[in-house]
């Protein structure tokens, strides 16, 4: 699917270059949004980043207040007026440890640190071709894919560790190609590889890194072109597959960290995923070349027992109104689900809060490809 996305991109990249000069945009203002308040809520709020086409540096950051019921667009260009161009180019993940929030801005080969109360910008790590954030033992890891974006000669990707303090990489590891999403239980670091810019020529592996010594100790044969990879609390991780795109189906696979062994493959497709107690809450959006189309799914599976329920996560029918799933995030306090749709990838998305009973409680509209959502207390 992110294939698609990129040939969207560029294509709205190229049309507007033919029409005019571009000067590099202008940030936008900040706008804001009301909803539905929580005033008890344990969850003060969470950050949002919306990914932005590539090569128009149009990545954005919103808050949303659950308690007072505020949503504020564009709030990173509010906060950092002095920061002339922006969140930058592809915000592709983020994440919250301590009182630092990390934003992982893939085409501008950088990671932003912003106070976590403020959104105000404290720091930034160059990392070229980042991805992917998760955190442990005081550091911060990032999965990188190095050399050019689409370049199908590029070399193995890394993970950087970062010390939160100094705000500094300590040390990198060598993993696949195209590392994606990481988790880490107990003193082991898990990679998904994709190997994503050299289709067919895929990855199809996660890799384990000991923590302690920082070292690549083994990798475990999965699926093709993987990318998500997500713990439960019982020491299993869901990863998934993309397939090909063709003839090889996206799928979900269930690793158990105590052997590194493969103990479970769920026949569905999955995009993305959040866990949340006992359960997965999970959408696909796979593209499929041959048919030249989308088929979009939701699911739920209950990880205790490993089983896929009859149970939706949306259940009034307003999934007929979400044209592109590309975001999920569950309030593990309200239990409140929170769905993103990237629309038509060029123009501003939106934000869906589903309640427990899954029932649409508000949307809101958000920037371009809202994708990653970050909780503070």
């Amino acid at each position: 699917m992110r294939q698609l996305k990129f040939s969207i991109c560029i294509l709205a990249f190229l049309a507007a270059t033919t029409t005019s000069c571009r000067k590099d945009p202008k940030p936008l203002p900040s706008e804001i949004t009301r909803v539905e308040p929580e005033p008890t809520s344990a969850i003060k709020g969470f950050y949002l980043v919306n990914e932005g086409n590539m090569n128009m540096n149009k990545a954005s950051l919103g808050y949303l207040d659950l308690v007072n019921g505020i949503y504020t667009r564009n709030l990173y260009n509010q906060v950092n007026p002095e920061v002339t161009k922006g969140l930058g180019d592809v915000g592709n993940d983020i994440g919250r440890y301590g009182s630092k929030l990390y934003v992982v801005v893939n085409v501008s080969n950088k990671v932003e640190v912003l106070d976590v109360k403020t959104g105000k910008k404290i720091g930034q790590i160059n990392i070229t071709n980042c991805r992917y954030v998760t955190f442990g033992n005081g550091k911060a890891y990032v999965s990188a894919y190095l050399g050019k974006v689409g370049d199908p000669k590029a070399p193995n990707g890394i993970v950087a560790e970062i010390d939160t303090t100094a705000l500094k990489v300590n040390r990198t590891v060598e993993v696949g190609r195209q590392p994606e999403e990481m988790a880490i239980i107990g003193s082991k670091l898990y990679v998904a590889n994709s190997g994503g810019y050299s289709p067919p020529d895929y990855e199809h592996t996660v890799s384990v890194i000991d923590l302690s010594g920082f070292k690549e100790i083994k990798r475990i044969e999965v699926a093709i072109n993987l990318h998500r990879i997500k713990a439960d609390r019982y020491g299993d991780l869901y990863v998934t597959s993309r397939g090909d795109y063709y003839t090889i189906p996206s799928r979900l696979f269930v690793i158990d960290t105590q052997t590194d062994q493969i103990k479970k493959v769920f026949n569905i497709a999955a995009s993305n995923l959040a866990i949340d107690d006992d359960y997965a809450y999970i959408y696909a959006t796979e593209w499929n070349y041959i048919e030249q189309k989308n088929t979009i799914t939701y699911s739920m599976i209950n990880v205790k027992d490993e089983t896929l329920t009859d149970r939706k996560f949306i259940m009034d029918g307003t999934e007929k109104n979400i044209k592109i799933p590309y975001g999920i995030a569950v309030n593990p306090n309200s239990k409140d689900v929170y769905v993103t749709d990237a629309k038509d990838y060029v123009t501003p998305g939106k934000l869906h809060c589903y309640s427990p009973e899954g029932r649409l409680k508000w949307s809101v509209t958000t920037g371009d490809i809202p994708a990653h959502i970050a909780f503070t207390n």
